[in-house]
């Protein structure tokens, strides 16, 4: 059966009102929770950035029915040993109720560090550098590593039973298939199917056939399309942008002047803006029958009581019983 799972957007909402909307998707049915992982929202108008890391503790413990995927740019701002160490003691304290998401990061969020910011191909060698560091330490090895990043002599001594698994982060075909040789799951987020078919056929065909596919799906609920429109564009326009660019912007202020010339009719093709849980159901069954194992869905407005509540009652039931 598909889980359906709620995005907690470290970038819009406090740590601790963060907290109570995944208390209050746990009560309306949710199963999942992706929580994002940034130093800067994506524009002065989101306004937060709470840090994931701590918040998954409290989340995790305060949730106990839900299980828990966090999306992490190891290499840069995390070195992948203490990436290694924090996602070891969730595993170990939260049995089977946590899984690690990695990708090659965006500026915004990485070039605090001061380190050169690497082209895409090289972001993706380091990548893969980090996810073989991090499998070796939570197999119990002294791990010394020198390339893109570097390790000297380090020994993870608390390891849960099971470490968890790695999903890789792709929106494009390219990595897509790249990720399939050596990732234990997908991750992309929500466009339309056409585009989205290809994404999956390249991870499958790159090695990620049978392997768990998690979809990260944008959408704006509210009491009308034009209300679900307007919230939208406020506060995600300036999430649509190719990845060429949004990997190389650096600063909200940045994002914001990109934004400044995005429309609100814009959004259409990147966020799934409709007031109809019909036609939000609609959308999520063509996902289903894409392949997706786990449908993460982010209201990408700040109404998120009205929305957990809604799908709750509507739309959770609806695919669920649509797979019996």
């Amino acid at each position: 059966m598909v889980q359906i799972g709620y995005h907690a957007s470290h970038e819009q909402f406090p740590p601790s009102q963060l907290l109570k909307y995944a208390q209050m998707a746990e009560q309306a049915g949710f199963t999942r929770v992706l929580s994002s992982d940034h130093f800067h929202p994506w524009s002065e108008q989101q306004g937060q950035s709470g840090f994931a890391w701590s918040w998954l503790g409290a989340a995790m413990q305060a949730t106990p029915s839900l299980s828990y995927r966090v999306v992490n740019a190891p290499g840069d701002r995390y070195h992948p040993a203490i990436i290694a160490q924090a996602a070891a003691t969730l595993a170990e304290m939260f049995p089977n109720r946590f899984w690690l998401t990695v990708g090659s990061g965006q500026a915004l969020n990485e070039h605090i560090t001061g380190n050169k910011w690497l082209i895409k191909g090289d972001r993706n060698t380091r990548l893969k550098e980090c996810v073989d560091i991090m499998r070796a330490l939570w197999a119990g090895e002294t791990v010394t590593h020198h390339g893109l990043v570097c390790v000297e002599e380090a020994k993870l001594y608390s390891r849960p039973t099971t470490p968890p698994l790695i999903i890789g982060a792709a929106v494009t075909e390219a990595t897509a298939e790249w990720l399939g040789s050596w990732a234990d799951g997908l991750i992309t987020i929500s466009r339309p199917p056409e585009k989205l078919k290809r994404v999956v056929d390249a991870f499958r065909r790159g090695g990620g056939e049978g392997k768990p596919m998690i979809l990260k799906v944008q959408l704006s609920y509210d009491h009308t399309d034009d209300i679900a429109r307007q919230k939208a564009h406020e506060q995600w326009r300036n999430n649509i942008f190719k990845n060429v660019l949004m990997t190389q912007l650096r600063t909200p202020q940045q994002f914001d002047a990109a934004g400044e010339f995005v429309t609100p009719q814009e959004l259409d093709e990147h966020v799934r803006i409709s007031a109809d849980p019909q036609q939000q159901i609609a959308w999520l069954q063509k996902d289903i029958e894409v392949g997706f194992d786990e449908l993460i869905l982010h209201n990408v407005n700040r109404e998120q009581e009205q929305f957990i509540k809604a799908f709750g009652e509507k739309v959770l039931p609806a695919l669920r019983k649509s797979e019996i």
